[in-house]
Order: structure tokens, then sequence, then C-alpha cells
């Protein structure tokens, strides 16, 4: 097979060392001798898609996205098939991350997705390729360090709306979008049998001007607790127990196959490694049918409202609701 004059082979000896080492060396987190390694491979064999394809999975590591997108790019001309290589996820990664959406459009289509209002006729092809429909899944904020899964809703193949309301720890907001790669790492399963995938966050993409509170509450039931989360729902922003919604994992754990349903009765949990019977982020495990009015809650609103979405919340039923220390984390 010929591509621009040159017969395409089996790549060298020399090839395949260099891109070994480099991929050992990013496995250090080494970017820079890796880059030296790859980008020699790529002198070596320019007319291998691999060699590209290699060096554009490198930027992307580093979050170097124009290089990403030209190293990308280079890879899909040297295809040997049409559609469904992961070289063209990876050029579509980058284009999201650039805001090249005519470009993200093609590469999603190259791999074989469907994007809706594209066409030759049709001049939402120029904007964000809205409305793919992918559904629920679940995102790893921080995979490389104090790493925490939660909800989110899929806009792209490359983005996700974050649903839940994260810890201060992982230094993300509610509502904020961010880019994530493109290969599952980790599941989780609900009660009712779906099971969703979880990605591994890149890198923030649109922050949220919304911050998070925590605030202790005194909830003398669920009910109470679930009137909190609909009230802020309802004004459009959200609440979120964390006494019962967090729990910690080994990194082997978060990285498996996971139930994700809190449950009734007794939880025993063997992969849970939080401690039971305290309330806040160590408190995913209680026995059996005990309720614990205080509760650790976190809040995403605006500060002008945050304080008048718990005074209202108190004021429904002042006899089994109080609130105490509220605090801006995040």
């Amino acid at each position: 097979m010929r591509i621009f004059g040159k017969v395409r082979h089996r790549p060298s000896a020399s090839w395949r060392q260099a891109t070994d080492r480099a991929f050992t060396l990013i496995g250090d987190g080494r970017y820079e001798d890796a880059g030296a390694l790859l980008t020699r491979a790529a002198d070596l064999e320019p007319w291998l898609s691999e060699s590209w394809f290699n060096l554009a999975l490198l930027h992307k590591f580093r979050h170097d996205w124009e290089q990403a997108r030209s190293a990308g790019l280079r890879a899909v001309a040297l295809l040997g098939k049409e559609s469904g290589a992961p070289d063209w996820w990876n050029v579509g990664i980058a284009a999201t991350a650039l805001q090249d959406w005519p470009l993200a459009r093609r590469a999603w289509q190259a791999y074989g997705l469907k994007v809706p209002g594209t066409g030759p006729h049709v001049s939402a092809a120029n904007s964000e390729p809205l409305g793919m429909e992918l559904g629920s899944a679940a995102v790893r904020l921080s995979p490389e360090g104090e790493a925490e899964v939660v909800w989110g809703r899929r806009l792209d193949p490359a983005r996700m709306e974050v649903l839940s309301i994260p810890l201060p720890s992982s230094g993300r907001r509610w509502g904020e979008v961010v880019l994530h790669d493109g290969v599952p790492n980790g599941e989780r399963v609900t009660a009712a049998g779906p099971s969703y995938p979880v990605f591994d966050e890149i890198e923030l993409w649109a922050p949220s001007p919304v911050p998070t509170w925590v605030v202790l509450l005194e909830a003398a039931t669920e009910a109470d607790r679930d009137a909190l989360e609909r009230l802020a729902s309802d004004a459009g922003f959200a609440a979120e127990d964390w006494s019962s919604s967090v729990r910690l994992l080994c990194r082997a754990c978060s990285e498996s196959r996971m139930e994700s349903d809190e449950g009734d009765g007794e939880h025993l949990d063997p992969h849970d490694h939080s401690e039971p019977g305290h309330p806040g982020p160590l408190g995913h495990r209680t026995s059996g049918e005990l309720w614990v009015p205080e509760r650790e809650c976190g809040i995403a609103a605006p500060a002008g409202l945050v304080r008048g979405l718990l005074d209202g919340w108190v004021a429904d039923s002042p006899d089994s609701r109080e609130w105490r220390d509220l605090e801006e984390v995040c």
C-alpha cells in the first residue's frame, strides 16, 4: 500500500523501542522526556498513523490542545479505515477543548456517532454539537489527586455537566462543565439495574458562578431532608445530603464496577472504607433503620439566596427542622 508515494510497512525495531520507552516515561509522569522519544519515533516512521496518534495522546496528557489537534489530524490523514478509529476520538477531544466546533463535529461523525444539526446546508455546523442525547454518566474529578466520582449529564462525547455537589476538596462546583477522557475507568450500577460509565476528568471546561456551601441540619425525618433538596431544586439550584451520599473508596474499588445506591437496612458494603455512625463524609454506612437527625448538607446556591432557602425550609416545619454553621467552602 502506498501513501504519499511511500510504501507503508511495519515499524522498525528502533521505532518500537523508542515508543515503548516513551510510554514507560509517560506512566512515570515524565512527559518532556517521553515527548522527545515520540518525536524521534515520528521522525523514524512518519508514514505510520500510530506515530502521530501517540504524539496526539501525549499532548492530550499535557493539555497542549493545539499540538494535540495538529498531531491528531496527521494521524487520521494516514488511517487505513474511514471510521471508528480512536484517532478520531482524540481529535474530537482536542477540538472540543479548543471550541473548534466544525472539527469536533467532523471527528465525532468520522468516529461513527450521529451529530444532530449537520449537513451541507445547516448553519449549526459552526456551533456546539448540542442535542446528542448521550444521557447520564459519572465523572471522576481530580483523578490524579483526591479523586471524587460525581454524577453528571453528558453534553457531547467529551464534555459533562456536573449535577452532583462535589466536596470542596475537588475544587469543583455544581453546574460546571468538565472535559473528560473517552475511555471509561469504572462503572456504577443503580438499584433499578442500568449501569453507567465513569469517565476521568481531563480539565475544567466551563466554570460555575454558583458557590458551594456546607451546613449542619437538624432534620427529624428523611422527609424533612428531602424537602430541602426539593426546595433548592425548585429554585433552580441544588442541595445534597452528604451524610448519606458520600462514601470513601480506595482507588481499586472506585475504578471497578460499583453499586451506586445507598439502599435500606443494614448497609455492609465491603468496598466502603468509611466508618459507621458518623454524619458527613464518613457516614455512608448506618445500622438498619436508625435515622440520624444531624446531617451535613452541601448546598449550591448564590449567596443572596442560600439563607432564604434554609429559613424557608425551617418555616415550613419549625418543630422538626433547624440549621446552623453555614459556611461557603468552594
